[in-house]
């Protein structure tokens, strides 16, 4: 029984010819003419235009700006490393967990200088995204300024997870 199942699907497929479009190529889709010939003159893509110098005055000063709280987050952390130290295994609202504490925010602080310095040029990133401008220069200055603010983070994150706050 399964032979004959087997011959009369096959029969099935063989049927109508004409009622399908065949499979073959059509003169649409075969590759007519030739690529253009690239002149070893033609004239390479105009580079884009160098930042204005009002831009990298911006830059410049938004860099400073991350630069000097990171001095300052840096300056700090040694002080306040000590200062959660000698807070671990205190309870809660002790005198010595909220000197920690305090040290804490005033890490965060700085921190958020850094973190009004990216505002700032993500800001100007964005303008000149949306303008098609070239973003090199801001690319660079924004990525100094995340890894700085990526280390402060690491910081901060381990002295509160020693205080658990």
């Amino acid at each position: 029984m399964l032979p004959a199942l087997a011959a009369l699907a096959l029969g099935a497929c063989a049927s109508d010819r004409g009622a399908y479009p065949t499979l073959e190529r059509r003169a649409a889709e075969r590759v007519n003419g030739t690529a253009p010939v690239v002149s070893p003159d033609t004239a390479p893509a105009a580079l884009p235009a160098p930042p204005s110098a009002d831009l990298i005055d911006q830059l410049d000063l938004a860099l400073a700006q991350a630069r000097t709280a990171d001095a300052r987050f840096r300056q700090q952390t040694p002080r306040t490393r000590d200062l959660v130290a000698n807070a671990r295994g205190a309870a809660v609202a002790s005198e010595a967990w909220s000197v920690a504490t305090v040290a804490v925010a005033d890490l965060e602080s700085a921190r958020s200088e850094a973190m009004t310095a990216l505002a700032d040029v993500d800001a100007l990133y964005a303008a000149a995204r949306i303008a098609g401008d070239d973003a090199t220069a801001i690319e660079s200055v924004r990525s100094q300024i995340l890894e700085m603010v990526a280390s402060q983070d690491a910081v901060l994150d381990s002295l509160k997870d020693s205080l658990a706050i």
